[in-house]
């Protein structure tokens, strides 16, 4: 198995930033793994890969319009759940797109660093994306983007949309490692453009 991380970043094998990727073995092995259980799983049961692989480029289009996971995971959305679902959910995440995090803190003592940003209500949706999927873009987009604002009534949402608790277990650790994997990247390329200055 290709170490997903490397071909995002473009490093290759036995490259310093391999080696240096390297020292941290533990790390670079979860990293892999978690890809591959989130999105190679033998058995994907309920969560299929067409929506796996939806939510997986709606939650890079949130996070970073240039960063290589996002035309990766478009690839595999479109090759899984057809170009018309793919780009109607590159459309959503492009129009929703914000800068984060933002949100509410319910905390009194940190409430006077809340900050004030939208949610999305995905109920009147672009004909591809069905009522399932589109509860999981709008978990996506809680979680990527204003994470301090998830309430019990946002799990109630999923779970209205046909969403088991395992499912949305799998859902929110796909989102979240999706944001590791993308600022690993990130970090990644301009380590290497810091290189070739």
């Amino acid at each position: 198995m290709t170490d997903i991380i490397n071909a995002l970043a473009g490093i290759p094998a036995g490259s310093r930033l391999d080696l240096v990727r390297d020292a941290r073995p533990q790390a670079r092995e979860n990293a892999q793994r978690s890809f591959e259980l989130l999105f190679e799983p033998e058995e994907p049961g309920s969560f299929t890969l067409a929506e796996r692989y939806a939510v997986a480029a709606y939650t890079a289009g949130l996070h970073a319009s240039n960063s290589p996971a996002l035309a990766f995971y478009t690839e595999l959305a479109e090759d899984e759940a057809g170009t018309p679902l793919a780009e109607a959910v590159a459309e959503l995440a492009a129009r929703d797109r914000r800068p984060g995090p933002y949100g509410h803190y319910r905390e009194p003592r940190h409430q006077h660093e809340s900050v004030p940003g939208p949610s999305v209500d995905y109920r009147q949706r672009p004909e591809p994306v069905s009522e399932r999927l589109a509860a999981a873009l709008e978990h996506a987009h809680l979680l990527s983007l204003h994470p301090r604002d998830a309430r019990p009534e946002h799990l109630r949402r999923l779970e209205e949309a046909g969403w088991s608790a395992d499912d949305i277990v799998t859902l929110s650790q796909l989102i979240s490692f999706l944001a590791f994997q993308i600022r690993v990247v990130d970090g990644l390329l301009a380590l290497q453009e810091g290189a070739s200055a």
